[in-house]
């Protein structure tokens, strides 16, 4: 199991990826270009797979042993399900910005929480 600097650490990679997703949404959306499939979409999305899944198993194997009051396993899957959602559409101008927005928000506030918890953990275990 990885330790909560290692999760933290993690968590903050996926935070700077979100971002990513947002910026590449919006350059998407203002060139009204696709990204290629097969160049982009596809080995940015196996990449986004592979980093969540990773995380969330790790994340939900610690959370299983600190057990959170503000935070559960269903949250975890859904923003590992949302990251990868948005990481593909991210390259599609057709995309609905609301809903796409709406998505990256859920994101960017679930890993702020897990960021948190994971951050006042860490702080403890210095102490």
């Amino acid at each position: 199991m990885k330790t909560p600097r290692e999760l933290l650490d993690m968590t903050k990679s996926l935070m700077r990826e979100n971002q990513f997703i947002k910026e590449r949404f919006e350059q998407a959306k203002e060139s009204q270009v696709e990204g290629d499939f097969y160049q982009e979409v596809k080995p940015y999305a196996d990449e986004i797979k592979q980093l969540t899944e990773i995380w969330r198993d790790e994340f939900v194997s610690w959370l299983a042993e600190h057990p959170q009051k503000n935070l559960h396993h269903q949250q975890i899957k859904t923003v590992t399900d949302n990251i990868q959602m948005v990481s593909i559409q991210a390259f599609f101008p057709r995309t609905s910005r609301k809903r796409f927005v709406d998505h990256v928000q859920s994101i960017e506030y679930t890993l702020s929480v897990v960021q948190s918890v994971l951050g006042e953990h860490v702080s403890e275990q210095k102490n």
